[in-house]
């Protein structure tokens, strides 16, 4: 088994010299960010998906995705 991933805000967006960020917070503090498909500590919840029948779904998506595809919070 592998050890656990750390979480980044947002790793594709990223600029060259961003390695020398503080430690990020525990894994329980993260959610998923729907628009670059990774764990971030900065997710907002964006919208929820009704469904007829069962659970629906959040969306959530990171800081740096809020602001590169123009996303509003819930």
């Amino acid at each position: 088994m592998s050890a656990p991933r750390e979480p980044v805000s947002c790793g594709w967006l990223s600029e060259p010299g961003d390695e020398d960020e503080p430690a990020h917070a525990a894994a329980s503090d993260t959610t998923w960010c729907h628009w670059h498909k990774g764990e971030t500590t900065t997710g907002q919840l964006i919208t929820v998906i009704e469904q007829a029948s069962g659970p629906g779904a959040a969306v959530y998506a990171c800081a740096e995705c809020r602001e590169w595809f123009r996303l509003e919070p819930a």
